[in-house]
Protein backbone atom coordinates (compact mmCIF):
# COMPACT_ATOMS: atom_id res chain seq x y z
CA UNK A 1 0.00 0.00 0.00
CA UNK A 2 1.33 3.64 -0.97
CA UNK A 3 1.94 5.69 1.94
CA UNK A 4 -0.25 9.03 1.50
CA UNK A 5 1.95 12.43 1.27
CA UNK A 6 2.76 14.35 4.26
CA UNK A 7 0.26 16.90 4.88
CA UNK A 8 2.42 19.75 5.08
CA UNK A 9 3.44 18.73 1.29
CA UNK A 10 -0.20 18.52 0.46
CA UNK A 11 -1.13 21.94 1.78
CA UNK A 12 2.04 23.46 -0.28
CA UNK A 13 0.76 21.51 -3.05
CA UNK A 14 -2.88 23.18 -2.57
CA UNK A 15 -1.19 26.33 -1.80
CA UNK A 16 0.74 26.34 -5.17
CA UNK A 17 -1.87 25.78 -7.35
CA UNK A 18 -3.88 28.04 -5.94
CA UNK A 19 -1.30 30.79 -6.58
CA UNK A 20 -0.61 29.50 -10.17
CA UNK A 21 -4.51 29.59 -10.91
CA UNK A 22 -4.97 32.92 -9.81
CA UNK A 23 -1.86 34.63 -11.49
CA UNK A 24 -3.15 32.80 -14.96
CA UNK A 25 -6.57 34.22 -14.53
CA UNK A 26 -4.89 37.73 -14.01
CA UNK A 27 -2.70 36.80 -16.95
CA UNK A 28 -5.93 36.51 -19.61
CA UNK A 29 -6.98 39.98 -18.01
CA UNK A 30 -3.90 41.31 -18.23
CA UNK A 31 -4.24 39.89 -22.06
CA UNK A 32 -7.13 42.11 -23.10
CA UNK A 33 -6.67 45.27 -21.10
CA UNK A 34 -9.42 47.34 -22.45
CA UNK A 35 -12.25 45.05 -21.67
CA UNK A 36 -11.09 44.15 -18.31
CA UNK A 37 -11.01 48.17 -17.58
CA UNK A 38 -14.23 48.36 -19.25
CA UNK A 39 -15.51 45.98 -16.84
CA UNK A 40 -13.67 47.25 -13.96
CA UNK A 41 -14.77 50.92 -14.11
CA UNK A 42 -18.28 49.89 -14.07
CA UNK A 43 -17.77 48.45 -11.00
CA UNK A 44 -15.78 50.90 -9.30
CA UNK A 45 -18.86 53.80 -10.61
CA UNK A 46 -21.11 51.54 -9.08
CA UNK A 47 -18.98 51.23 -5.77
CA UNK A 48 -17.56 55.13 -5.58
CA UNK A 49 -21.10 56.43 -6.11
CA UNK A 50 -22.50 55.17 -2.59
CA UNK A 51 -19.35 55.67 -0.73
CA UNK A 52 -19.03 59.26 -1.91
CA UNK A 53 -22.55 59.19 -0.17
CA UNK A 54 -21.60 57.93 2.89
CA UNK A 55 -18.76 59.88 3.41
CA UNK A 56 -20.67 63.05 2.09
CA UNK A 57 -23.11 62.15 5.20
CA UNK A 58 -20.31 61.10 7.87
CA UNK A 59 -19.08 64.73 7.09
CA UNK A 60 -22.43 66.12 7.96
CA UNK A 61 -22.53 64.39 10.48
CA UNK A 62 -19.21 65.42 12.15
CA UNK A 63 -20.20 68.88 11.18
CA UNK A 64 -23.99 68.62 13.07
CA UNK A 65 -22.19 67.59 16.36
CA UNK A 66 -20.47 71.40 16.41
CA UNK A 67 -24.20 72.42 15.78
CA UNK A 68 -25.09 70.80 18.87
CA UNK A 69 -22.85 72.89 21.16
CA UNK A 70 -24.54 75.93 19.95
CA UNK A 71 -27.81 75.21 21.15
CA UNK A 72 -28.83 77.46 23.76
CA UNK A 73 -31.65 78.24 26.27
CA UNK A 74 -32.83 81.75 27.06
CA UNK A 75 -34.36 82.26 30.16
CA UNK A 76 -36.42 85.49 30.08
CA UNK A 77 -36.69 86.10 34.13
CA UNK A 78 -39.62 87.88 34.87
CA UNK A 79 -39.04 92.23 35.06
CA UNK A 80 -39.01 92.53 38.61
CA UNK A 81 -36.26 89.62 39.53
CA UNK A 82 -33.66 91.85 40.97
CA UNK A 83 -29.67 90.95 40.08
CA UNK A 84 -29.18 89.02 43.58
CA UNK A 85 -31.62 86.71 43.07
CA UNK A 86 -30.67 86.09 39.19
CA UNK A 87 -27.29 85.50 40.18
CA UNK A 88 -28.37 83.00 42.88
CA UNK A 89 -30.51 81.00 40.16
CA UNK A 90 -27.81 80.85 37.74
CA UNK A 91 -25.08 79.63 40.59
CA UNK A 92 -27.63 76.65 41.21
CA UNK A 93 -28.18 76.43 37.23
CA UNK A 94 -24.57 75.83 36.83
CA UNK A 95 -24.56 72.82 39.36
CA UNK A 96 -27.27 71.08 36.84
CA UNK A 97 -25.83 67.93 35.92
CA UNK A 98 -27.65 68.60 32.21
CA UNK A 99 -25.73 71.91 31.97
CA UNK A 100 -22.65 72.73 30.73
CA UNK A 101 -22.04 76.59 31.41
CA UNK A 102 -24.48 79.67 32.01
CA UNK A 103 -24.47 83.63 30.85
CA UNK A 104 -25.73 86.58 32.89
CA UNK A 105 -26.72 88.79 30.80
CA UNK A 106 -28.22 92.20 32.70
CA UNK A 107 -30.88 94.46 31.83
CA UNK A 108 -28.40 97.16 30.37
CA UNK A 109 -26.15 94.48 28.79
CA UNK A 110 -29.61 93.22 27.09
CA UNK A 111 -30.59 96.96 25.94
CA UNK A 112 -27.31 96.94 24.43
CA UNK A 113 -27.82 94.07 22.52
CA UNK A 114 -31.16 94.91 21.44
CA UNK A 115 -30.01 98.74 20.23
CA UNK A 116 -27.53 96.53 17.38
CA UNK A 117 -29.38 94.21 16.68
CA UNK A 118 -33.12 95.59 16.41
CA UNK A 119 -31.74 98.71 15.01
CA UNK A 120 -34.33 101.51 16.93
CA UNK A 121 -31.11 102.75 19.05
CA UNK A 122 -31.96 106.39 18.78
CA UNK A 123 -36.10 105.44 19.52
CA UNK A 124 -34.77 103.47 22.22
CA UNK A 125 -33.37 106.21 23.94
CA UNK A 126 -36.13 108.12 24.55
CA UNK A 127 -37.33 105.68 26.93
CA UNK A 128 -37.92 106.28 30.51
CA UNK A 129 -36.95 103.35 31.83
CA UNK A 130 -35.08 100.08 30.73
CA UNK A 131 -37.96 97.23 29.77
CA UNK A 132 -35.84 94.34 29.27
CA UNK A 133 -35.73 91.72 31.42
CA UNK A 134 -32.45 89.81 32.68
CA UNK A 135 -31.93 86.97 30.49
CA UNK A 136 -29.74 84.01 31.71
CA UNK A 137 -28.37 82.16 28.59
CA UNK A 138 -28.15 78.12 29.48
CA UNK A 139 -25.56 75.84 27.55
CA UNK A 140 -26.96 72.30 28.10
CA UNK A 141 -24.99 69.06 28.02
CA UNK A 142 -26.33 67.91 24.68
CA UNK A 143 -26.09 64.46 23.61
CA UNK A 144 -25.52 63.83 19.88
CA UNK A 145 -28.93 62.74 17.99
CA UNK A 146 -30.98 63.05 21.39
CA UNK A 147 -32.60 66.93 21.54
CA UNK A 148 -35.32 65.54 22.92
CA UNK A 149 -33.61 65.82 25.90
CA UNK A 150 -32.91 69.21 25.73
CA UNK A 151 -36.62 69.89 25.37
CA UNK A 152 -37.08 68.19 28.47
CA UNK A 153 -34.33 70.82 30.17
CA UNK A 154 -36.43 73.34 29.06
CA UNK A 155 -40.07 72.77 29.99
CA UNK A 156 -37.75 72.03 33.75
CA UNK A 157 -36.35 75.37 33.76
CA UNK A 158 -40.00 76.89 32.42
CA UNK A 159 -41.62 75.75 35.96
CA UNK A 160 -39.04 78.03 37.80
CA UNK A 161 -41.25 81.14 39.78
CA UNK A 162 -38.86 83.45 38.73
CA UNK A 163 -38.42 82.46 34.99
CA UNK A 164 -41.06 84.22 32.65
CA UNK A 165 -40.08 81.99 29.43
CA UNK A 166 -38.03 79.33 28.76
CA UNK A 167 -37.38 79.20 24.89
CA UNK A 168 -34.90 77.40 22.62
CA UNK A 169 -35.32 76.37 19.03
CA UNK A 170 -34.77 73.05 18.88
CA UNK A 171 -36.73 72.16 15.63
CA UNK A 172 -34.00 72.50 13.08
CA UNK A 173 -31.42 70.01 15.14
CA UNK A 174 -34.85 67.32 14.80
CA UNK A 175 -35.35 67.88 10.92
CA UNK A 176 -31.21 67.60 10.97
CA UNK A 177 -31.35 64.38 12.57
CA UNK A 178 -34.14 63.28 10.93
CA UNK A 179 -32.97 64.20 7.45
CA UNK A 180 -29.69 62.13 8.30
CA UNK A 181 -31.80 59.08 9.10
CA UNK A 182 -33.58 59.40 5.67
CA UNK A 183 -30.40 59.87 3.79
CA UNK A 184 -28.44 56.98 6.29
CA UNK A 185 -31.42 54.46 4.73
CA UNK A 186 -31.28 56.00 1.34
CA UNK A 187 -27.72 54.95 0.78
CA UNK A 188 -28.22 51.70 2.31
CA UNK A 189 -31.23 51.05 -0.36
CA UNK A 190 -28.87 52.46 -3.05
CA UNK A 191 -25.62 50.38 -2.08
CA UNK A 192 -27.71 47.56 -1.92
CA UNK A 193 -29.06 48.22 -5.50
CA UNK A 194 -25.46 48.98 -6.88
CA UNK A 195 -24.48 45.73 -4.88
CA UNK A 196 -27.27 43.89 -7.26
CA UNK A 197 -25.95 45.78 -10.20
CA UNK A 198 -22.17 44.30 -9.44
CA UNK A 199 -23.18 40.72 -8.81
CA UNK A 200 -24.97 41.00 -12.41
CA UNK A 201 -21.84 42.91 -14.32
CA UNK A 202 -19.45 40.22 -12.60
CA UNK A 203 -21.77 37.25 -13.11
CA UNK A 204 -22.69 38.53 -16.82
CA UNK A 205 -18.78 38.89 -17.54
CA UNK A 206 -17.69 35.23 -16.47
CA UNK A 207 -20.74 33.36 -18.34
CA UNK A 208 -19.29 34.87 -21.68
CA UNK A 209 -16.02 33.91 -19.80
CA UNK A 210 -17.34 30.44 -20.15
CA UNK A 211 -19.53 30.30 -23.14
CA UNK A 212 -15.86 31.40 -24.94
CA UNK A 213 -13.78 28.78 -22.96
CA UNK A 214 -16.26 25.68 -23.49
CA UNK A 215 -14.13 23.41 -25.81
CA UNK A 216 -11.53 23.98 -23.05
CA UNK A 217 -13.64 22.73 -20.20
CA UNK A 218 -15.60 19.97 -22.04
CA UNK A 219 -11.86 18.35 -22.49
CA UNK A 220 -11.25 19.36 -18.93
CA UNK A 221 -14.27 17.29 -18.03
CA UNK A 222 -13.24 14.46 -20.41
CA UNK A 223 -9.71 13.91 -18.47
CA UNK A 224 -11.35 13.79 -15.61
CA UNK A 225 -11.13 17.56 -13.90
CA UNK A 226 -13.60 18.18 -11.13
CA UNK A 227 -16.23 21.00 -11.07
CA UNK A 228 -13.88 22.44 -7.88
CA UNK A 229 -10.78 22.69 -10.21
CA UNK A 230 -12.31 23.81 -13.48
CA UNK A 231 -14.31 26.41 -11.13
CA UNK A 232 -11.59 27.74 -9.70
CA UNK A 233 -10.09 30.05 -12.40
CA UNK A 234 -13.04 31.61 -12.65
CA UNK A 235 -13.49 32.27 -8.85
CA UNK A 236 -9.93 33.69 -9.18
CA UNK A 237 -11.18 36.11 -12.30
CA UNK A 238 -14.33 37.43 -10.05
CA UNK A 239 -12.16 38.08 -7.30
CA UNK A 240 -9.56 40.42 -9.67
CA UNK A 241 -12.51 42.06 -11.30
CA UNK A 242 -13.72 42.89 -7.88
CA UNK A 243 -9.87 44.34 -6.16
CA UNK A 244 -9.62 46.23 -9.83
CA UNK A 245 -12.86 47.78 -9.18
CA UNK A 246 -12.23 48.28 -5.95
CA UNK A 247 -8.78 50.12 -6.09
CA UNK A 248 -10.20 52.20 -9.14
CA UNK A 249 -13.50 52.99 -6.76
CA UNK A 250 -11.09 53.92 -4.27
CA UNK A 251 -8.87 56.26 -6.90
CA UNK A 252 -13.07 58.08 -8.06
CA UNK A 253 -13.52 59.10 -4.09
CA UNK A 254 -10.36 60.74 -3.27
CA UNK A 255 -10.12 62.32 -6.63
CA UNK A 256 -13.42 63.55 -6.04
CA UNK A 257 -12.32 64.68 -2.54
CA UNK A 258 -9.75 66.45 -3.54
CA UNK A 259 -11.55 68.70 -6.03
CA UNK A 260 -14.26 69.44 -3.49
CA UNK A 261 -12.13 70.28 -0.58
CA UNK A 262 -10.47 73.40 -1.43
CA UNK A 263 -14.21 75.11 -1.60
CA UNK A 264 -15.84 73.87 0.47
CA UNK A 265 -12.56 74.47 2.89
CA UNK A 266 -13.09 78.21 1.69
CA UNK A 267 -16.64 77.95 2.20
CA UNK A 268 -16.14 77.28 6.29
CA UNK A 269 -13.70 80.04 6.51
CA UNK A 270 -16.40 82.74 5.43
CA UNK A 271 -18.62 81.23 8.31
CA UNK A 272 -15.36 81.42 10.69
CA UNK A 273 -15.10 77.64 10.70
CA UNK A 274 -11.93 75.25 9.81
CA UNK A 275 -13.96 72.58 8.98
CA UNK A 276 -12.43 70.46 6.66
CA UNK A 277 -13.10 67.40 4.49
CA UNK A 278 -12.56 63.86 5.95
CA UNK A 279 -11.68 61.42 3.69
CA UNK A 280 -11.27 57.53 2.99
CA UNK A 281 -9.33 56.20 6.21
CA UNK A 282 -7.19 52.86 6.67
CA UNK A 283 -10.46 51.24 7.49
CA UNK A 284 -12.62 52.27 5.18
CA UNK A 285 -9.77 51.89 2.48
CA UNK A 286 -9.51 48.18 3.61
CA UNK A 287 -13.48 47.50 3.89
CA UNK A 288 -14.35 48.63 0.25
CA UNK A 289 -11.82 46.13 -0.98
CA UNK A 290 -13.00 43.79 0.84
CA UNK A 291 -16.19 44.23 -0.04
CA UNK A 292 -15.38 44.83 -3.47
CA UNK A 293 -13.86 41.45 -3.75
CA UNK A 294 -16.54 39.99 -2.38
CA UNK A 295 -18.78 40.38 -4.72
CA UNK A 296 -16.30 39.55 -7.05
CA UNK A 297 -16.27 36.63 -5.95
CA UNK A 298 -20.13 36.13 -4.97
CA UNK A 299 -21.04 37.24 -8.78
CA UNK A 300 -18.55 34.85 -10.55
CA UNK A 301 -19.56 31.65 -8.54
CA UNK A 302 -23.44 32.33 -9.32
CA UNK A 303 -22.53 32.34 -12.95
CA UNK A 304 -20.08 29.20 -12.74
CA UNK A 305 -22.41 27.34 -10.48
CA UNK A 306 -25.07 27.98 -13.34
CA UNK A 307 -23.67 27.84 -16.25
CA UNK A 308 -20.96 24.86 -15.94
CA UNK A 309 -23.57 22.29 -15.33
CA UNK A 310 -24.68 22.97 -18.91
CA UNK A 311 -21.77 22.11 -20.11
CA UNK A 312 -20.71 18.43 -20.73
CA UNK A 313 -18.43 16.19 -23.54
CA UNK A 314 -20.38 14.95 -26.00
Amino acid sequence: MRNSPPRKNRFSAYLGNHLRVSFASLGRLYVQPVATLMTAAVIAIALALPMGLYIALDNVGQLSSGWDGSTQISLFLHTEVKTREAQKLMQRLQKHKAIKKVEFIDKDKGLEQFKEISGFGDALKHLDSNPLPIVLVVHPKMTTNQPDRTSQLVKELGKNKLVELAQLDVQWVKRLYTFLDIANRSIWVISSMLAIAVLLIVGNTIRLDIQNRCEEIEVSKLIGASDAFIRRPFLYTGIWYGLIGGVLAWIITQISLLLMEDPIHRLALLYHSDFRLSGLGAGLTLLLILFSCSLGLVGSWIAVRRHLKEIEPS
